[in-house]
């Protein structure tokens, strides 16, 4: 099973291959959150076992958080770290992570930010700024992929 911070190396690693515009810890956070939600709806097992908190902006797993919050809003550097990745990561892992990031990765980190501050998972939590249980983002996750 992945970590968080498995996943988050490897979007940093698609991010850098792909040229794209760089990955605050905004747009770290919200990737992370589409990979477990579409990891739960299409496996029905999650992608890493950290939790996935409702902040003020949204969807967060504060382990992420803590790892990247020195670059505030910046751009997160890429690292050797991040191309070696991919080698932890299973077949199914890396292909699931590379579709969330074709998908989503495209939106800017508000974009990402308000799209999920329309969603149910963070909407029924984000007053409480508690966990995301699991279950809850594996049936909302469930109703769009159908």
């Amino acid at each position: 099973m992945a970590t968080v911070s498995n996943v988050a190396l490897y979007l940093l690693h698609l991010d850098e291959d792909k040229g794209g515009e760089g990955l605050s810890n905004l747009k770290l956070q919200k990737l992370a959150y589409y990979c477990q939600g579409f990891h739960l709806a299409i496996f029905d097992d999650v992608l890493f076992r950290e939790p996935i908190q409702a902040w003020t902006h949204g969807p967060v797993v504060p382990e992420l958080y803590q790892a990247y919050k020195e670059y505030g809003s910046q751009r997160i550097v890429a690292t050797k770290e991040c191309s070696a990745v991919a080698e932890q990561l299973t077949d199914q892992e890396r292909e699931l992570i590379e579709e969330v990031y074709d998908v989503f990765g495209q939106y800017s980190a508000w974009a990402l930010r308000n799209m999920t501050h329309e969603e149910r998972p963070w909407l029924r939590h984000e007053a409480t700024g508690g966990n995301i249980p699991v279950p809850e983002l594996a049936e909302y996750f469930k109703t769009r992929i159908q």
